[in-house]
């Protein structure tokens, strides 16, 4: 049955039942810089462990209710790349992924794509993603995007250094011979 929003979003009507939304569930206004804020934890959600996003949503009292507007399901894109970061590009291959969208009482609606094949996990990062344009944005971003920003970077880094070890100047090569 579909959800009606009355009342500016404080009432939904779902069937014959009246569900009092809760104040956290309001969305918040958005600032000229949303769109790349939002792009960011999208960006931040899509690469997070499932055990991150469970722990994360299991800490919020009360626990949120959501409802799936679409999959959660898997199918393959296109990775495209270029030669050099800036040549023609071309079609590198292709990779499994997991979308899902899910809706919360208040009419806020979170999306997500994941890499893989986890379900739950593409189902948890868009309830994140919804849950992040309420009023819980600053919770979220304090409790998960933030730490989670630090994690992946730090992993980044490590990943850059161990390859940098076994970079070969093909410079030096040149003038030996």
């Amino acid at each position: 049955m579909p959800i009606v929003r009355m009342c500016r979003g404080l009432y939904l009507i779902e069937g014959s039942t009246l569900h009092i939304m809760s104040p956290a569930c309001h969305p918040r206004t958005t600032s000229p810089n949303g769109l790349a804020q939002r792009r960011l934890w999208l960006g931040v959600l899509a690469r997070t462990p499932r055990h991150t996003l469970e722990a994360a949503i299991s800490a919020l009292d009360p626990a949120p209710a959501w409802r799936r507007l679409r999959g959660p399901e898997t199918g393959m894109i296109m990775v495209r790349g270029r030669l050099g970061g800036d040549g023609a590009p071309f079609n590198l291959g292709e990779m499994t992924v997991t979308r899902c969208s899910v809706t919360l009482p208040c009419g806020t609606i979170g999306h997500a794509y994941v890499a893989g094949r986890d379900l739950r996990r593409a189902e948890l990062a868009a309830l994140c993603d919804g849950l992040l344009q309420t009023s819980l944005f600053a919770l979220l971003k304090a409790a998960l995007i933030e730490p989670e920003q630090r994690r992946q970077a730090a992993q980044r880094e490590e990943r850059l250094r161990r390859s940098a070890a076994t970079r070969v100047d093909f410079q030096t090569l040149v003038r030996m011979g």
